[in-house]
Order: structure tokens, then sequence, then C-alpha cells
């Protein structure tokens, strides 16, 4: 079960800046695509903050994907006297 977890880490640290390059990538095509004017700005203010609020889960992704290459979640507590 910890090659699982540890072979889920790379996938969590490999995930998190791919997530965020797609979503620049579909900004950047969405707002190409909109129309000039109040529609274009509301879509560029749409995808900053869809973008803004993703990067900080992004690095929670990557973060958690370190923790499990480090083997920090090799051994999980069964009980509250375990902690």
């Amino acid at each position: 079960m910890n090659s699982v977890k540890k072979i889920l880490g790379y996938v969590w640290i490999l995930l998190g800046p791919v997530i965020i390059l797609f979503l620049v990538q579909q900004a950047i095509e969405k707002i190409a695509a909109a129309s000039e004017g109040i529609a274009r700005t509301n879509t560029t203010l749409q995808w900053s903050i869809i973008i803004l609020i993703f990067i900080p889960i992004c690095a929670g992704l990557v973060i958690f994907g370190y923790y499990g290459i480090k083997g920090e979640y090799d051994r999980l507590p069964e009980r509250s006297e375990d902690l």
C-alpha cells in the first residue's frame, strides 16, 4: 500500500502544474474568442478569478504529493491516542 501512496505522490506532483497550464491555455483561447468590449472584459475577469482560485489548490496537490513521496503517510494513526 505504501508503494501506491508514493506512486500517487508523483501523480499529484505532476497534476498540479498540468492543471494550471491547462487552465491558462483555456483562458487564452476563450479570451481571444470573446468579442470586443464588455464581453471580453467579463471573460477575462472570470478566467482570472478561476485561475487565482486554482493556484493554491494545485500548490496543495504538489505539497500533498511531496509528503506522499517522502513517506509521511506510511504510518497513519488508527486511534486518537496514536497522535
